[in-house]
């Protein structure tokens, strides 16, 4: 059975998968911190994380608890006096990597600390981090490698009576974080937290996020993810929905479109992006369906609640499969927000 861990007033390992994202902004100005913070929530992030990477930064952690309603987390390397710092003033998760973090007694001053205050340590593993004796004995950061390296630091957590602990090991190689996470699901039952590392720009990180997030997903593993981008946080946080519902895990519009071919008669590309636009703010999970083909679309689109297909500068109107109305090419749009507002 999956091990529940408290994070604020959320349940990881509950069976819903939390979104998170990374604030980018210097810890030292907590005016633009909060600012982000802000945005992201309104997004649809449900746990914020910040670097705190001096003990002076610490501050930036009420000053976010101030401004949002989600959880966060402060993320910590090397010092572990930041730890116990951010642990004082509320943080609501601290993540850290135990081996680098000092002497035994160090690591058994953040355990003794968060479990006064029942705050979860997120154990984070990253090709980085990996020990040395642990390179050295797989040759290079191979999932067994990070496997073994996040189990042994659980088992310093747990020497000192400390067992609220999240999990992730993250690479920038798609394929290993997979096999790594995999086989790591085998081995504990501790919430994972998923994310492929240093994936960069907007385009193809989102590939290598959705390819590497969504698989293990699909597999049934994963309680929280975190789309890695170099690029606003925000775009994060939309990945991370398209990512969940692609994978039927999360709510909003799925929109499905053809790919148009030589039978296509209306500007099917701009109808799609135009309905895409025009449906993001809703919440409810609704099927859509954006077909270039009159012939075709209603059938192979029957599943949708939804659905326009196009041809000859005309647009059909169907709800699972069904022909409500036949309407003009420029009033296909309005007609299909129009039957959106009638569904029960």
């Amino acid at each position: 059975m999956k091990k529940q861990v408290k994070i604020g007033d959320l349940t990881l390992g509950d069976g819903h998968i939390y979104i998170q994202s990374m604030l980018n902004i210097r810890a030292d100005d907590i005016e633009n911190s909060v600012k982000q913070a802000v945005e992201l929530e309104k997004a649809g992030c449900e746990i914020i994380r910040a670097a705190v990477p001096h003990i002076g930064n610490a501050e930036l952690i009420p000053a976010l608890k101030n401004a949002v309603n989600i959880p966060v987390v402060a993320d910590i390397h090397f010092d572990y006096r930041i730890a116990l710092k951010c642990a004082e003033l509320g943080v609501d998760k601290i993540r850290i990597n135990p081996g680098n973090i000092g002497a035994p007694e160090n690591i058994k001053a953040v355990a003794e600390a968060c479990k006064k205050r029942n705050i979860p340590i997120r154990i984070g593993v990253n090709s980085g981090s990996l020990e040395k004796k642990v390179l050295e004995k797989y040759g290079k950061p191979v999932p067994e490698a990070f496997v073994e390296s996040a189990l042994e630091n659980v088992r310093l957590l747990n020497m000192y009576d400390f067992d609220d602990i999240v999990i992730s090991i993250k690479s920038s190689d798609v394929k290993t974080t997979i096999d790594a996470y995999r086989l790591l699901s085998e081995q504990t039952d501790y919430p994972l937290h998923l994310g492929v590392t240093e994936t960069g720009t907007a385009h193809m990180g989102v590939i290598k996020s959705a390819i590497g997030i969504g698989s293990l997903l699909c597999d049934g593993i994963g309680d929280t993810i975190r789309v890695s981008l170099t690029a606003d946080p925000v775009e994060e946080i939309k990945a991370a929905k398209d990512i969940l519902k692609a994978c039927g895990l999360g709510g909003g519009v799925n929109i499905v479109a053809c790919p148009t071919c030589g039978r296509t008669q209306i500007d099917l590309i701009g109808l799609a992006n135009k309905v895409e636009k025009a449906a993001s703010g809703i919440e409810r999970s609704l099927k859509i369906a954006v077909m270039g083909c009159v012939v075709n679309g209603p059938g192979e689109a029957r599943e949708a609640d939804l659905g326009i297909a196009g041809g000859n500068g005309k647009a059909v109107i169907f709800r699972k499969g069904e022909i409500l109305k036949t309407v003009s090419e420029e009033e296909a749009l309005g007609a299909l927000l129009e039957e959106i507002e009638k569904l029960p």
